[in-house]
């Protein structure tokens, strides 16, 4: 594996891990290697220090809280769904139709569907989006 810092064409600076330096290469050729704040696929390798092991190696971080602008804007999105919505787990195409139907009261839920339980409900003029985020209760 190996770690490069990329920056996009608009300034977005960000890291991101690759199988092997060829893998990134094939990746970027492809289209495949987009900016983490705003998609743009123009991303070229940035200036990287080395890491080089000298004495005592530090203790590996932990993520105990969002560092860039996308990864804090993502936390207070995932904050405020939790905090003004019902979580209704695998009941959400259910309780979604019969929201849409009138037999459940209007009220924001968020959950888990199938795909095919999503696809249906769209298919069926019932308005839903994809989460960006796992449950705080399925996350570590």
């Amino acid at each position: 594996m190996i770690q490069y810092s990329l920056k996009c064409a608009d300034g977005h600076q960000f890291d991101s891990w690759f199988q092997s330096a060829s893998a990134y290469d094939k990746l970027r050729a492809t289209g495949h290697v987009a900016c983490a704040v705003c998609g743009s696929a123009k991303v070229e390798k940035s200036l990287m220090a080395p890491r080089v092991a000298h004495g005592e190696q530090p203790k590996a971080k932990t993520l105990t809280a969002p560092k860039s602008p996308a990864e804090q804007a993502l936390a207070a999105f995932k904050a405020h769904v939790e905090a003004n919505s019902d979580y209704v787990g695998g009941r959400f195409a259910q309780e979604a139709r019969a929201m849409h139907a009138g037999d459940a009261p209007e009220r924001p839920i968020w959950g888990e569907a199938k795909q095919d339980e999503a696809k249906a409900l769209i298919d069926d003029g019932i308005s839903v989006a994809p989460l960006p985020f796992m449950p705080t209760r399925k996350s570590n």
